[in-house]
């Protein structure tokens, strides 16, 4: 019989609740959103001070465009979950559900059931509504903004983990990669959420701070985003189960969360292309350096 090391058995020793306050159960996963939150407005907030010119963005704006965008990602996030995943139909009959966090037998049970592409339309929508109503321009939000998630997204995909939720695909125990593997009901899984976190986190930081030395004109950055972002999640997405009520689709075998990155890979494309033809650049600005 095989014999399991430390990391292969971390779930069983490790308990998703990080401590209780009243009889109120604070899960490490509310942890590392909430810390995600402070990253990335932190981030965000250094990079206006260390590169002003570059963004030219007042100060005081800030804070409560992070409030709006947060609110878009929020309710993207949850809608887009229930519209691709889950029951739309119920939950169209029943609105006042979609952030009900009790249960049929009146128990808190918590709100699960988000999805990052629904939080990436909410986030873009917040965005153009901010900056219309601010009289704000939009690309440069979004350079901010997308420059800023990266490694704040480190955190929600370790909140992930921890909290046991959207685990990796099964690994057979005879496997070489069989060390990686964490077991999940008695089934050695991929630590997916692990990967994701450091391809769709820490790489594509990384691809973001090259583009920020190079990509000078409004939108580039959050091009590069989009492009990096989908490029990492599907192939992240290769080690990751599909969700069961979804599966896999067409001949290739993709999962939703990899059709949805194709979407996104080219809607960063057209965004691209759109900047790129643009017949008046900002003076102020150099274009991205070939």
């Amino acid at each position: 019989m095989r014999e399991w090391s430390a990391w292969n058995l971390f779930y069983t020793y490790f308990d998703p609740i990080a401590f209780e306050i009243f009889g109120f159960k604070v899960h490490w996963y509310g942890l590392c959103y909430v810390g995600a939150l402070l990253l990335a407005l932190f981030i965000a907030s250094f990079l206006l001070k260390r590169f002003k010119k570059r963004f030219n963005i007042e100060s005081k704006y800030l804070e409560s465009y992070f409030l709006w965008a947060e609110l878009g990602v929020i309710l993207g996030a949850r809608i887009g979950y229930l519209f691709i995943y889950g029951d739309s139909m119920y939950y169209l009959m029943h609105p006042w559900q979609i952030f009900n966090p009790f249960n049929a037998q009146g128990e808190f049970v918590g709100i699960s059931g988000f999805s990052y592409h629904g939080g990436v339309i909410g986030f873009l929508l917040a965005t153009i509504l901010f900056c219309v109503i601010k009289q704000q321009p939009i690309l440069r939000y979004l350079d901010l903004a997308t420059f800023s998630i990266p490694l704040a997204y480190v955190l929600g995909r370790i909140g992930n983990f921890l909290n046991h939720e959207l685990f990796g695909r099964v690994i057979d125990s005879d496997s070489a990669l069989a060390f990686l593997g964490v077991l999940v009901n008695g089934e050695l899984r991929y630590p997916s959420q692990l990967f994701e976190a450091f391809l769709e986190g820490i790489v594509v930081f990384v691809l973001m701070a090259v583009a920020f030395r190079f990509c000078k004109k409004d939108g580039y950055l959050s091009v590069v985003y989009g492009l990096g972002y989908a490029l990492a999640r599907f192939v992240c997405e290769f080690f990751r189960e599909a969700d069961s009520q979804m599966g896999y689709y067409g001949s290739l075998g993709l999962s939703m969360g990899q059709i949805l990155s194709i979407i996104m890979f080219v809607g960063a494309g057209i965004l691209f292309f759109v900047i790129y033809t643009q017949t008046s650049p900002n003076p102020r600005r150099k274009q991205c350096k070939k």
